[in-house]
């Protein structure tokens, strides 16, 4: 009967419109092979285009991690640097203590109070040394090597006797140095040649 033959066609499940067969295929899908290959070519530009933005992102963001990391690790070995100035400053009066009390304790004087306070001066002279190479602060020895600017400031020039001309010959004031930075410069002299 007609009727059962149009229920029929009203039952078809929603998979069987999709087959090759229905001729509403073709009209769903007028793209050619010709437009389907410069789609593919165009999404596989932008997938490049899409992988090389990330990976220059990923080392943009490695590059910043990395500096962040460089900053904190200089933030804690020279977040001291401040401090070590001012503590160089009483190191230089110790030892000019010391050296005073040296000179005072001679064979002749026998004084054994300024003989214990000369033992106490050194010993604390050493220990505050030892502190300060134990933090990486360290002072530098610039005598007979040659004038740096990143590292001493001239206050004289001293005949060259023996030394060659540019040398250090004699320091004023030591200068300290923290994990490699310098943070005071040592005031010195440096040989010229005379000039007769």
């Amino acid at each position: 009967s007609p009727c059962v033959f149009s229920t029929a066609a009203q039952q078809r499940s929603p998979g069987d419109e999709c087959g090759p067969e229905d001729p509403r295929d073709e009209s769903k899908h007028p793209l050619s092979d010709c437009a389907l290959e410069h789609k593919a070519i165009k999404l596989e530009e932008q997938v490049r285009d899409l992988t090389e933005r990330y990976r220059r992102a990923l080392a943009d963001s490695e590059n910043v991690r990395r500096r962040t990391q460089k900053f904190v690790e200089d933030a804690k070995l020279f977040g001291i640097q401040s401090f070590c100035r001012d503590l160089v400053e009483v190191a230089d009066i110790l030892e000019k203590t010391a050296e005073n009390a040296a000179e005072e304790v001679e064979p002749s004087n026998p004084n054994p109070t300024l003989k214990k306070i000369y033992e106490g001066l050194s010993l604390i002279e050493a220990k505050l040394q030892s502190v300060f190479a134990k933090h990486g602060l360290q002072k530098m020895n610039p005598v007979g090597g040659k004038y740096d600017p990143y590292d001493h400031e001239i206050v004289c020039h001293v005949p060259a006797e023996g030394l060659q001309p540019g040398t250090i010959a004699l320091v004023t004031q030591d200068g300290y140095k923290l994990h490699g930075r310098t943070i005071r410069h040592a005031l010195v002299g440096v040989a010229v040649e005379s000039q007769e």
